[in-house]
């Protein structure tokens, strides 16, 4: 079965954790607070709990070519714990698999320019910290 398609200009936020329904209550705030628009198309659906790179990038390879899309944000365990909320932004087109975390306050302009091909994945990924996350092209 495909990966859902996200709505016209937001990006996909999958949810893969599915422990603490506040803590996903908390982290749609976030990121709807963050932006003036919407910008994400959730998808909470238990069938992906769980559901890690590997394996949404099996389901991105499995899917028609009408139906692939080229990134993704999951909503795992570690953006459930963390009060930042970081998604995982996931590459599924230049350089599958390639990751970096992004957390609420940044998704807005990562989602607005990747959903526009105004930038590349790889753009945010390398300007991403030490830690793995993405905090501006100004903390690089």
């Amino acid at each position: 079965m495909p990966l859902p398609q996200p709505d016209d200009l937001t990006s996909l936020v999958l949810r893969t954790d599915f422990g603490d329904e506040e803590a996903w209550d908390a982290v749609r705030a976030a990121l709807d607070a963050a932006g003036e628009y919407p910008h994400a198309t959730y998808v909470s659906e238990h069938r992906f709990a769980g559901l890690g790179v590997q394996a949404v990038m099996a389901e991105e390879a499995a899917a028609g070519e009408d139906e692939q899309i080229f990134y993704l944000f999951l909503a795992d365990a570690a953006t459930m714990k963390d009060s930042g909320h970081p998604l995982l932004a996931v590459d599924l087109s230049d350089e599958p698999g390639r990751t970096f975390r992004v957390p609420a306050r940044w998704f807005p302009d990562i989602s607005a320019n990747l959903s526009i091909a105004n930038m590349d994945f790889a753009e945010f990924a390398d300007a991403a910290d030490g830690s793995g996350t993405f905090r501006g092209f100004d903390q690089v």
